[in-house]
């Protein structure tokens, strides 16, 4: 296997689950044995992450006898790069502020005959893109929250057409459109999962992007980031999702499959393997 740079990149807003150990073992895998696996910490949302679940991810991660190069790379560490991002968007025309609650936006969606819709549900209906620049200084003027959305059909006529390389599966095309007009930047957060990622992955110099493929969908839109943004360009390798009895994907919610739980009942490191690949979850070799 050829050596690449992975990472891992979980959220300190609860317990680490089976399907996260998943992740992370197929994620150390995938960078071969001459390879660099990183941890990163994506805790841009302050409001529902706590340190003690960052100290508990460590010591999850370290039972399954995975390392990782230090410093870890902390996402509520850098705003500056991720406010640069922005500005560079900004001054490209690709950006407009959006004013609507997620009610308006539900209402409007209900009063259309019918709402094109995307990998996860309706798109936003477009309600503040033809703003003008007067009507967008007055609502902030008045103090009005707002977030930032791509113009996506802006950028695209900027990038033109675009792919993705999907480990296995070859050349994608990519189709940000089905996403929509996204936020990038958040009234309360100041940049988005999309943003923050993309500029991430960058600057760590991932080389190859491994993670569930319930985020697949959203590789069309961080290959339109990169090309705007004028990032490298990585490849892709979705992995499948470990699922309850009931076949629903686990969540941090699934507290009976904590690792900690685990460990608790006397799983080793060893025979979680052995039960993911009986799963039928293999780990790259």
């Amino acid at each position: 296997m050829a050596a690449e740079t992975t990472r891992f990149a979980p959220s300190p807003s609860g317990a680490l689950h089976l399907g996260h150990a998943y992740s992370a073992l197929f994620s150390a895998a995938a960078a071969g044995s001459d390879g660099q696996f990183l941890l990163r910490i994506e805790d841009i949302d302050q409001g529902r992450c706590r340190p003690e679940f960052e100290d508990a991810i460590a010591a999850d991660l370290a039972w399954l006898g995975l390392d990782w190069p230090q410093p870890v790379m902390r996402q509520s560490e850098r705003q500056p790069a991720y406010q640069a991002a922005l500005d560079r968007l900004q001054e490209a025309g690709l950006l407009y502020p959006c004013f609507c609650t997620r009610k308006d936006i539900q209402r409007e969606i209900a009063a259309a005959a019918s709402a094109p819709h995307g990998p996860e549900g309706p798109l936003y209906p477009g309600i503040c893109r033809g703003l003008s620049p007067a009507e967008q200084a007055d609502r902030k003027a008045a103090g009005q929250a707002f977030h930032l959305r791509l113009n996506v059909e802006a950028a695209l006529a900027r990038c033109g057409d675009l792919t993705w390389f999907e480990e296995g599966a070859g050349m994608q095309p990519a189709r940000p459109a089905l996403l929509g007009d996204v936020v990038l930047a958040r009234k309360d957060i100041g940049t988005s999962y999309h943003l923050a990622v993309v500029v991430d992955d960058a600057d760590q110099e991932i080389s190859l992007v491994t993670r569930g493929e319930d985020l697949k969908h959203a590789t069309h839109l961080h290959r339109l980031l990169q090309a705007l943004l004028d990032l490298p360009v990585p490849r892709w390798r979705h992995h499948p999702l470990v699922r309850d009895e009931a076949g629903e994907r686990l969540a941090k919610r699934h507290a009976a499959l904590s690792l900690r739980t685990l460990r608790e009942q006397g799983e080793t490191p060893e025979s979680l393997r052995r039960r993911l690949a009986g799963d039928g979850l293999p780990l790259p070799t």
